[in-house]
Parts: C-alpha cells; structure tokens; sequence
C-alpha cells in the first residue's frame, strides 16, 4: 500500500508540475521530472511520518510550505531562463496543496487506519443479543371491605 500510495503522489505531482510550470513558464520536462521526483520523496516521508499525527488539514498546509520552499529553491539552481520563480512555485504549491488533500485522505483510510465493520469500532456498541421476557400475567385484587364499621 505504500508503494502504491508514493507513485500515485509522484503521478500528480509530475502531472501538476508539467501543466503549471511546462506550460505556463516554459520549463523543461528533465528539470520538473527531477523537481517532481524531490518533492515526492521529501514529501511522502513528511506524509506518512506526520500526517497520522497532525491530520489532513495541517499535513496539507506543511505540504504547501514545503512544495513552495522547495520548488523555489530547487528552481534557482536548475530552471533555466528567467521565469517568475515565486509565483510559479505559489500556483505549482497551492495547485499540489489541493491534490494532496486528497491523497491524504486516501492514506488515513487506506493505509492508516484500515476501514473495519461499524460493530469493531471503538465506540460503537449495538447489541445484538436482544430477548423478550415472558411472565405470567398476575391478577391484582383490591382489598375487600368489611363491614366492621357499621
């Protein structure tokens, strides 16, 4: 399940990272191939150590902050040509903030916390093992009067 989970977050980062910063800035396909495979690697070992802990929310703003700090840093080494480095790394992070929210929640129900039936959860209690009583049905006279006060 890990295996499965690194290449479906090295496909869309390779994805988003080829349609934002190959065809919106000329990129070339070596340098986001090489960007894309750093950021994967980096970010799926942030992935599966922090999100159990921080949850999708937080690992999502991380994931954001590290894409964004790292395709900058990674972009002034090896893009060639001059681009707009800190809007290319904005749109291409927030881009991968959103794809990420949903692979961490394929994460947290795939790999996890596995999905159980609703009766082994914690928490859940429903019982099974309901019975009807039976009893005899017992007449209730009322106290008779006598007539000693006459």
């Amino acid at each position: 399940m890990y295996v499965k989970s690194f290449f479906m977050k090295l496909v869309m980062v390779t994805i988003v990272l080829w349609i934002i910063l190959g065809a919106f800035f000329g990129v070339s396909l070596l340098d986001i191939l090489l960007t894309s495979v750093l950021v994967t690697v980096a970010g799926y070992i942030g992935d599966v150590f922090l999100l159990p802990f921080i949850g999708n929310v937080f690992a999502s703003i991380g994931d954001f902050i590290f894409s964004f700090v790292l395709i900058w840093l990674l972009g002034s080494f090896i893009f060639e040509g001059p681009i707009a480095l800190g809007t290319a790394s904005f749109i291409a992070a927030l881009a991968l903030m959103m794809g990420e929210m949903y692979l961490h929640r394929y994460m947290e129900s795939r790999i996890f916390e596995p999905r159980k039936p609703p009766e082994k959860k914690i928490g859940y209690y429903q019982r099974t093992n309901l019975l009807t009583e039976f009893a005899e049905e017992t007449v209730i006279e009322p106290p008779k009067k006598t007539d000693d006060s006459l």
